[in-house]
């Protein structure tokens, strides 16, 4: 019986298929809806379609206004990855106003990476610096914060590069020799910056 081998882009494809498998959004921001409204621009260019529909938007808390019964976060949203985190490496779309019920100590949140989900009630005016800004404005239902944490990402190992090369049929003996996925590689570690609940 021959035995196969998988070389590195195979091991790569399941590497990709088992991390896939566990990206998961916390449960603080589910909402109810299967499909939460995640899509900023298309908000902005018509609100009143989108009034009272659940969305899910995320990015950095730019400011936090402590009103009566509810605190107003000012968010710079950035598209959001399958798990509902904010693409770090990503520009922002625009910015919303989520409104949380009860009192939060703006020390949590300022200049922190949130997801909120929540009913769109629709925009509201406001200024961004000295320029006129139209707000969407999220009724939140539920945050999550992130934090920024840095991680070592190392180059890919090679693999034992020697096999067992069988004899050819109706022939004796056989060898050791190079794998076909034998690779060097010489490329340093990265750190990077991820967020983690």
């Amino acid at each position: 019986m021959r035995k196969r081998f998988i070389g590195p882009a195979g091991l790569l494809a399941v590497a990709a298929l088992v991390l896939s498998g566990c990206a998961s959004i916390p449960d603080a921001i589910k909402g109810s809806s299967p499909t939460p409204q995640q899509d900023l621009l298309r908000v902005m260019n018509a609100p009143q379609l989108y009034v009272g529909q659940e969305s899910r938007f995320g990015g950095k808390v730019v400011k936090v206004s402590n009103l009566t019964g509810r605190t107003r976060l000012e968010i710079a949203t950035q598209p959001l990855d399958s798990s509902a985190q904010p693409m770090l490496s990503a520009a922002s779309v625009g910015r919303i106003f989520a409104d949380v019920n009860g009192f939060v100590d703006p020390v949590d949140l300022n200049n922190q990476m949130v997801t909120v989900v929540g009913s769109i009630k629709g925009t509201e005016k406001g200024k961004v610096g000295d320029a006129d800004y139209q707000f969407v404005v999220v009724n939140v239902i539920g945050y999550q914060r992130w934090h920024l944490t840095q991680q070592v990402v190392m180059p890919p190992q090679p693999i034992d590069p020697w096999i067992w090369y069988g004899p050819p049929r109706g022939r004796h003996g056989g060898y050791w020799g190079p794998g076909p996925w034998w690779y060097n590689n010489s490329t340093p570690a990265q750190v990077q910056t991820i967020l983690t609940e």
